[in-house]
């Protein structure tokens, strides 16, 4: 099936699912699913609030289905919705931050051997959110500039400026973690 069928196929899924078809939008979602949970997982750097921003995402998609004008690839529409929900609990968090629990308290610290991807997931959570956004879109997911733009809303030359400064604030943070 080549790739302008499956785009087609996913507006009518979409029209579809407008019209009030039951299965519709359930088959969308299957679709892009893994690549979704993917970004949310990798943008959130947690499983649970990974899970909670993607099924705001698909609330957020199911219900303003109607919305949709077509200017876009329709998974392009339900990624930037998923980053979108992403960035929503990223601000929640940052306004709900809480202190560190005491050692004594029987919580111990992570161990000197630390797995290369939980130190990129750890520094990533210390960027800004547009910029890990970017980052992950373009280095991660492997989206184009113009793709990762699209569905973060933003001109390319801004996708291209977060994930410069982006890296540039990650490479500090993990010269003692990648070893030359």
């Amino acid at each position: 099936m080549s790739a302008s069928v499956d785009e087609t196929s996913d507006a009518v899924l979409l029209a579809a699912h407008v019209r009030g078809d039951p299965d519709a939008f359930a088959e969308l979602v299957a679709r892009h699913q893994d690549r979704l949970w993917a970004v949310a997982v990798r943008t959130l750097g947690n499983p649970d609030d990974a899970a909670d921003a993607l099924q705001d995402a698909y609330i957020s998609a199911f219900r303003r289905a109607a919305t949709f004008r077509g200017d876009a690839k329709v998974s392009t529409w339900l990624h930037r919705i998923v980053i979108n929900a992403c960035l929503d609990r990223v601000r929640y968090r940052e306004r709900r931050r809480t202190s560190p629990l005491d050692p004594a308290d029987g919580v111990t610290e992570p161990d000197d051997g630390v797995e290369i991807r939980d130190a990129v997931a750890e520094a990533l959570s210390l960027i800004n959110p547009d910029q890990r956004a970017a980052l992950i879109l373009v280095d991660m997911q492997g989206y184009s500039v113009s793709e990762a733009a699209a569905m973060l809303g933003c001109a390319p030359g801004t996708v291209k400026s977060r994930c410069s400064r982006g890296r540039a604030r990650l490479a500090p943070l993990l010269r003692d973690v990648v070893t030359p």
